[in-house]
């Protein structure tokens, strides 16, 4: 059965929507309570229905992460056990070694979603919380050309992608860049399409241009 098959016959319904095509999804909280109350029911179809959950979350919040699981009904020690559940650390993902590597990223996220495919699960969904941008590390300033990247690879992909952000820590320019770089969004608690996205082959040579015009990279010959 093909991914559009699959998807009809049992759609993803996600923040008062049906999730379409497109699957990497940014989604803006003010509070904790606010972004659980939405990711939980997702969350949990996705354990019911088999399949396999990745989460990076801060290590500071890791044990709040997994009482939040558990309260929705999750069995976490289980679906470890099984393989369905991977919890990381962002340092293990994101800043492994100390510093932010868009291509290792890009390389490891492609990885994760083979592997998931290769063990037998139908569907991998990845939430990921996005804090660790703000950290004083090598290479968070890469954050928006790796979220347009990351369009490039995932196109067409069955897997939902959900990178949070949190409203009340992330400037008015970063959460620009966020909104250009991401197909959907949930705004106000509601999952839909996102009227700011732009391609990301446009977005890239944007800010290839910006780069050459504020002397960061040499301009292309």
């Amino acid at each position: 059965m093909n991914v559009a098959s699959a998807d009809k016959e049992n759609p993803i319904r996600f923040a008062g929507s049906e999730l379409g095509a497109h699957r990497h999804i940014c989604g803006f909280f003010r509070t904790p309570e606010e972004e659980y109350y939405l990711l939980l029911p997702f969350i949990k179809e996705g354990f019911e229905r088999g399949e396999k959950a990745f989460h990076v979350v801060d290590p500071k919040l890791r044990n709040d992460h997994l009482r939040r699981l558990n309260s929705a009904g999750i069995n976490v020690a289980e679906a470890e056990e099984s393989g369905q559940f991977e919890l990381c650390n962002w340092e293990q993902m994101y800043l492994r070694d100390g510093y932010f590597d868009q291509d290792r990223m890009l390389a490891l996220w492609r990885d994760v979603l083979v592997a998931a495919g290769q063990r037998g699960f139908p569907r991998t969904r990845l939430v990921a919380h996005m804090e660790w941008a703000l950290e004083d590390h090598e290479g968070v300033s890469d954050l928006m050309e790796y979220e347009a990247r990351f369009n490039l690879m995932h196109q067409g992909g069955r897997d939902p992608v959900i990178c949070t952000y949190d409203l009340t820590r992330f400037s008015g320019d970063v959460i620009m860049g966020v909104l250009r770089t991401h197909p959907m969004v949930i705004l106000g608690g509601v999952l839909q399409e996102n009227p700011f996205f732009i391609p990301p082959e446009q977005f890239l040579q944007e800010l290839r241009e910006r780069h050459v015009r504020d002397g960061l990279q040499p301009a292309a010959n």
